[in-house]
């Protein structure tokens, strides 16, 4: 049925309410259904006068779509109708809002809510990209919040309270969008460098250069692989078993391993889980886990005799390396790795130094012949490799344990199961 007066449209079978807002074409509202469910839900009306040609293909094209796609991530099309005025689409409902809204009221995100609200973006993405399809109007405001699950954020303005080309006039956005200046980071508030890293590949001008889909969806900072889902909590469980299996043969470097990965999957599982006896339970888990796997660190750890023995290698390499200073330069970063390492809490400068160091060596190993120098140079990568191997795990290990303690404390629970859908 159409209008009547200045109120919603009637449409039968469902009671419209409040308004939710409105674009160039279509007013978005507030609905019940007459059934016994009363089930919620958003219908969008579109005024069949506001339509032209190209506007009608692209709402066929919008129907045919949504009617196709069921994903967590992506808003649900539950039937379409249409009368003499109006077109009908009969939505889902997300009671959180738009996402701008969202930002906006809290400012700044930390990183770690940012993180996975941008897990759920690429799932999305990714989904709609493997089938071709491409939005077109990715926005805050297209991106909805429902209640018990998650959303996508435009991180940038997420991250630092504003957008890359926030503006006081159109003159100067203008300005800033012609200029051919690389788009520079704020130095606060602080970010890991992964982050700081695909901000600056998505900012970036020349589209030629900008990140792709595939390395997008495979970048660490987005970690599809440790996304909250339904299957973290197994695919942790599944670990833990191997651990403890390994554990009990008395392989305590490989026990440490697997229960550093377990734990990548824990953290997810904790996001995820809804019902606070099972996140209790789990987090009890954890502890657990994380307590052995400190005693296993520490078994490791101790076999700090075979860096010793290693250390008269190194140093003929050094002696060797005299007439090549780039190895020689990357052969003291190692050494000042090394060092790094012996200081508590300083695991994250001591791998930088050794990821520095690695990416050096291996460019001269390359072009090194064949000789004593290579078969040292070779021995003493594969040893850098692994402390560096070793040390990545420990800092995801001790950044996995804070965040299942802190998890609750921040007051930031409900943002992360918020579920952001894309429309």
């Amino acid at each position: 049925m159409a209008r009547s007066g200045w109120g919603p449209p009637r449409l039968d079978g469902f009671i419209l309410t409040e308004r939710l807002g409105s674009g160039t074409y279509a007013t978005v509202y507030k609905a019940y259904a007459k059934k016994d469910t009363r089930e919620v839900v958003a219908i969008k009306c579109v005024a069949k006068k506001s339509l032209n040609k190209a506007s009608v293909e692209n709402l066929l094209t919008e129907i045919e779509i949504l009617k196709g796609i069921q994903h967590p991530h992506i808003v649900q099309l539950k039937d379409f109708q249409w009368d003499s005025d109006n077109i009908y689409l009969i939505m889902e409902f997300c009671a959180g809002g738009d996402l701008s809204r969202f930002i906006h009221t809290r400012r700044i995100l930390p990183e770690k809510v940012a993180r996975v609200f941008m897990q759920q973006l690429a799932s999305a993405l990714k989904f709609l990209h493997e089938r071709n399809i491409s939005h077109l109007d990715l926005k805050p405001q297209n991106i909805l919040l429902s209640s018990l699950e998650k959303p996508h954020l435009k991180l940038a303005e997420a991250l630092f309270g504003q957008p890359p080309f926030a503006s006081r006039s159109f003159s100067e956005l203008e300005e800033k969008i012609r200029s051919n200046r690389v788009i520079e980071l704020p130095l606060r508030p602080q970010l890991s460098r992964d982050c700081r890293d695909l901000l600056r590949r998505l900012l970036e001008r020349d589209p030629g250069h900008r990140i792709s889909f595939q390395d997008f969806f495979a970048h660490p900072w987005v970690d599809l692989e440790h996304m909250p889902s339904g299957e973290s909590l197994a695919r942790a469980t599944t670990l833990v078993v191997q651990a403890v299996k390994k554990d009990r043969e008395g392989d305590a470097a490989a026990a440490l391993s697997l229960y550093c990965k377990a734990l990548d999957f824990f953290v997810p599982a904790l996001h995820y889980e809804v019902d606070a006896q099972r996140k209790e339970a789990i987090k009890a888990k954890v502890g657990q886990y994380v307590s052995r796997a400190e005693e296993l660190k520490a078994i490791v750890s101790s076999n700090r005799a075979l860096l010793r023995q290693e250390a008269s290698a190194q140093d003929l390499l050094k002696e060797m390396a005299r007439d090549k200073p780039r190895l020689l330069a990357a052969l003291e970063v190692a050494s000042a790795a090394m060092a790094k390492e012996e200081e508590a809490g300083r695991e994250q400068d001591a791998l930088d130094l050794y990821q520095h160091s690695l990416g050096e060596l291996l460019l001269v190993l390359a072009g090194e012949p064949p000789g004593r120098r290579r078969e040292l140079l070779h021995t003493e990568v594969q040893n850098l490799m692994a402390r560096a191997e070793y040390l990545k795990e420990q800092v995801k290990m001790r950044e996995s344990h804070w965040e299942a303690d802190t998890l609750d404390k921040e007051g930031l629970l409900e943002s992360v199961r918020s579920s952001c859908t894309l429309q």
